[in-house]
């Protein structure tokens, strides 16, 4: 009977999963207090959205990347691919996308294992070969053998919500306010909104790029679990990061919510380590190297 290849309990990403859902899930609590407090239409939009995400989060992901869910029949080798990963990952298929842009990337979205979906761009198709394409698609079905993709896609849609709930206290403020807002300054009302925004933004940010650093490292491990060709990710990553210096800057700004999504960052972070999504190309072809070694000794 054949047996799903194992990747190891790694308690690590399951603390990092907690401590991101958690913490946001605070944060959205207070943000959704302090907006009640304006008015409970704010409460109602939020729930509204909330609804919305949580059936609908998948679908959302795909469409922000123009991604087309493809059948065998349009694009049988990834499917063929995609086919045999999972089957060695013990996981049901997701749904296989392909986005028409430039931008050599994928990704893995997905509110559950059963409701997930994969993708890759042209851009990604045009410049790997098959034993690389196979480990990208290996790296991405780790992400959903592991659901940190699921808390990657709650996680991203709370700061989302929240964003444009303060999009909305501004815009109450500026025009004469709503509800109780009606009763307090607009200025007051205008500088509280744009804290809340800022606060938000940063400490959510700071979550969802630390768990999103840490779970590139493990889906390269599980990648390499499955395919046990660690080093066609290694020269992947390699051959991804050097197309990224062709692409048009105007073509990365429009993936740029995406980011923490993708298997490599199309946008750099110009306040460090900190908000960076990912982990250097260096340190993770490091650790594949490793991971090639151990599987040479263990040989």
């Amino acid at each position: 009977m054949f047996q799903p290849v194992q990747f190891g309990r790694d308690n690590q990403l399951r603390a990092r999963m907690f401590i991101t859902m958690l913490g946001l899930g605070l944060l959205y609590g207070v943000f959704m207090w302090i907006a009640w407090q304006f008015s409970p239409m704010y409460l109602s939009i939020a729930l509204v959205m909330v609804i919305i995400q949580f059936t609908l989060s998948d679908k959302m992901v795909l469409a922000s990347m123009r991604a087309k869910v493809v059948t065998p029949t349009e694009a049988p080798k990834l499917h063929r691919m995609v086919d045999e990963l999972c089957m060695k990952a013990g996981i049901p298929k997701p749904k296989v996308a392909i986005s028409d842009m430039a931008t050599p990337n994928a990704f893995a979205t997905g509110r559950s294992q059963k409701h997930a979906a994969v993708a890759v761009t042209t851009g990604l198709l045009n410049i790997l070969d098959d034993d690389e394409l196979e480990a990208v698609l290996a790296h991405e079905i780790s992400h959903i053998k592991t659901r940190d993709v699921i808390v990657m896609t709650y996680a991203s849609f709370f700061l989302i919500v929240a964003a444009t709930l303060s999009s909305f206290l501004m815009f109450s403020a500026i025009f004469g306010g709503m509800g109780r807002s009606r009763n307090n300054n607009a200025g007051s009302v205008i500088m509280v909104a744009l804290l809340v925004t800022f606060i938000v933004r940063i400490i959510g940010s700071i979550l969802v790029a630390t768990l999103s650093r840490y779970r590139e490292f493990s889906a390269d491990r599980g990648a390499s679990a499955l395919t046990l060709k660690p080093m066609a990710l290694a020269s992947a990553l390699q051959r991804l990061q050097g197309s990224m210096v062709s692409v048009p800057k105007q073509d990365l700004r429009k993936v740029e919510g995406m980011n923490a999504f993708f298997i490599m960052s199309a946008v750099g972070s110009g306040l460090g380590q900190l908000f960076s999504s990912h982990p250097s190309t260096e340190k993770r072809v490091q650790r594949l190297q490793q991971y090639q070694q151990q599987m040479a000794f263990l040989r």
